[in-house]
């Protein structure tokens, strides 16, 4: 354990992604760049006698290419999902694991709900077939923190493992706690991110009675239901996957010659208090986080380029959104100023819930890397109460900073900043 030091600085050298745009680092940024929707009907269950019909679902998928067969039978989707993406990470950064320096890797990955399916699953077993029936195994894989665990075993990384949750914003949590971890010593480097597998019907139709859930344009396909910021949004859509960042000690990714995507440079957590559900007005607790963010380490405000947002697509939560962003950036933030570009990549692959945050981080992080802001899909019709410089189709320019955003059911918001790595 080394002592604490908060000015250490932390790199992402390494990316995973399984996600509705898809499952490795080049497909689905590609599909981002190129406007790609991961959208379409749901599959998971029976949707006929639902409005809303949509989802971001992942496909293709293989568990079994992640981990043991076994493993993967006494478990579920958001656990696979979050072990596919850790390995990515951790291969993506070409670090090797060993007896040496193992305790000093730690795990950082959040979920923001577990394993429900397996819950239900086994609820229904015991009513069906009795108690002795119910799989002695399952409590231990529908925990929250079953996939933090989960990978460990996997990758060998037995340092600090902890699992953050925060309902929406678990993903922003994780990865920004991972760099603190580092700074404070604990590890040298860090597995970090977040998993959400919510398309269950359930949940599907507690979201839908909460009149969360938004439906396309009139007459326009499945592809068009989210639309953050547009005037005529109204709900989001449920998405699945997981993200996964791999962070090092700056000092330690320049010594093995690691490739650099990103700094860590700012991390920011505020509560509302307000409501369970919506957003305080104004969203004061949001333009808390952002600024402690950009305090955190003397991040100038007016030197940040681009933000990916929560962007939900809900007629408030992205109008409350705006206004904590002209907040903290102040008149930059308009839309004619074109100084602050917004990337809203929910609009491809819906609200991922718990994994929002993780994978929205491996899209800044690559818009960091490559100078590029993919476009928000569907944006059409500018709504006034949010004046902001939305980028609808896939520009390519300077960025230095770049913020990600997210806001949790219950009033949790987060946010955390990756600066362009020059080599310095």
């Amino acid at each position: 354990m080394r002592r604490p030091d908060y000015n250490r600085r932390v790199v992402v050298t390494g990316l995973g992604v399984i996600s509705p745009v898809g499952n490795d680092v080049s497909t689905a940024w590609s599909n981002l760049v190129n406007g790609v929707s991961g959208l379409g009907e749901i599959t998971r269950f029976d949707v006929s006698g639902y409005e809303q019909k949509a989802a971001g679902e992942v496909r293709d998928f293989e568990a079994t290419a992640w981990m043991d067969a076994k493993a993967v039978r006494r478990s579920e989707s958001e656990m696979h999902f979050g072990v596919a993406a850790a390995k990515q990470a951790l291969a993506d950064s070409g670090f090797e694991i060993s007896d040496a320096n193992r305790t000093d890797v730690g795990v950082v990955f959040g979920s923001g709900a577990g394993g429900q399916r397996l819950m239900i699953e086994s609820y229904k077993t015991l009513h069906d077939k009795g108690p002795n029936r119910v799989p002695p195994t399952f409590i231990a894989n529908a925990l929250v923190d079953s996939t933090s665990g989960m990978i460990a075993i996997e990758t060998g990384a037995i340092g600090h493992n902890v699992c953050m949750v925060s309902a929406c914003a678990t993903g922003t949590h994780n990865v920004a706690e991972a760099a603190e971890v580092i700074r404070r010593g604990d590890c040298i480097a860090v597995i970090s991110g977040s998993t959400e597998a919510p398309l269950i019907e359930v949940a599907h139709a507690g979201f839908g009675n909460m009149r969360g859930l938004g439906s396309p344009r009139p007459g326009e396909p499945l592809q068009t239901v989210s639309r953050p910021f547009d005037a005529t949004r109204n709900g989001f859509v449920l998405g699945e996957g997981a993200g996964g960042l791999f962070l090092e000690d700056l000092e330690l990714a320049k010594a093995r010659g690691a490739r650099i995507y990103a700094e860590v440079v700012g991390y920011g957590s505020a509560a509302d208090g307000w409501d369970m559900i919506q957003p305080i007005e104004h969203g004061t607790g949001s333009s808390r986080a952002m600024r402690m963010a950009l305090d955190r380490r003397g991040v100038p405000a007016d030197e940040v380029d681009l933000i990916n947002p929560h962007g939900t697509s809900t007629p408030v939560g992205d109008a409350r959104e705006a206004e904590a962003i002209w907040a903290v950036f102040g008149d930059r933030a308009a839309g004619d100023r074109r100084s602050l570009a917004i990337s809203a990549t929910k609009s491809m692959t819906g609200h991922m819930m718990g994994a929002a945050g993780a994978f929205e981080a491996f899209a800044t992080v690559m818009s960091v890397a490559e100078q590029t802001v993919p476009g928000t899909l569907n944006y059409r019709d500018p709504d006034p109460e949010c004046d902001l410089w939305v980028v609808d189709e896939t520009v390519r320019m300077p960025i230095r900073y770049a913020l990600s955003n997210n806001i949790g059911l219950g009033g949790h918001n987060g946010a955390v900043i990756f600066k362009r790595y020059d080599g310095d």
